[in-house]
């Protein structure tokens, strides 16, 4: 897996390759959920909100329900981390990673925490995160019933184009886009998040009120997308994981 991205806001005749190549291999393990993290690291966050969201993270791994709940779904999930910032700015923590059992969640919390803080610049580009993340699933070893991109951040948008195209274009592919407004200054987050992010069947958002209420928001947040429905792929071709 490539570690940094240098194409994110693509055009929709690319992202519709990115659609049509998501066809299950021989080698593919089938899981239900196919979720990528992807998790703000501007320069709006210092340095304890960053430990707060990486060891908040790593938490709700750890947590029994959240492993009753990978558990309870058939082959559990694969689940990768990418940190992001402004346009350019997107890499890869902690690639895909197949999580079914509380030892495997355990040591995926473990290489979260033990990853860098990637970037620390200005600027927030949600939509150039939306853009990369749909990069990630292409070819990432597994094949899932569902796949969801789980946006957090602690600002809107104000780097590369408006999120909502890109959005759009994604959703049409069959992702959900989720999100976790983390409400530090801007409280009406989670309403931009709404109208400008989230989309797809049961997409949602989840506020944390600040960082110290992370923990508690992206354990609920892992729950419901775990257990809820989120996208059922659509047929392509001889894939029958629709």
């Amino acid at each position: 897996m490539a570690e940094t991205l240098r194409i994110a806001c693509l055009p929709a005749a690319l992202l519709g390759l990115l659609a049509a190549s998501h066809i299950a291999l021989a080698q593919d393990r089938p899981v239900d959920l196919e979720l990528l993290l992807a998790v703000d690291v501007s320069a709006s966050i210092d340095a304890e909100e960053y430990i707060l969201q990486r060891d908040g993270l790593a938490m709700a791994f750890r947590d029994p329900a959240v492993i009753a709940a990978i558990e309870g779904v058939p082959g559990g999930i694969a689940v990768a981390l990418m940190q992001w910032g402004r346009d350019f700015q997107q890499r890869v923590v902690v690639g895909w990673t197949a999580v079914g059992d509380a030892a495997s969640a355990d040591r995926f919390a473990r290489r979260v925490q033990a990853g860098p803080r990637q970037f620390i610049g200005k600027g927030t580009s949600i939509s150039w995160a939306m853009g990369s993340a749909a990069q990630l699933f292409p070819d990432n070893g597994f094949v899932g019933r569902r796949r969801a991109i789980d946006i957090s951040a602690d600002g809107r948008n104000n780097s590369g184009t408006n999120p909502e195209h890109v959005r759009d274009q994604l959703v049409a592919q069959g992702y959900t886009i989720n999100a976790l407004a983390i409400l530090n200054g801007d409280l009406t987050l989670d309403r931009y998040f709404e109208t400008q992010v989230i989309g797809g069947p049961d997409s949602f958002v989840i506020a944390a009120k600040g960082f110290g209420d992370y923990a508690r928001a992206i354990r609920l947040k892992l729950l419901r997308e775990i257990m809820a429905p989120v996208a059922v792929l659509p047929a392509t071709g001889d894939d029958d994981s629709g």
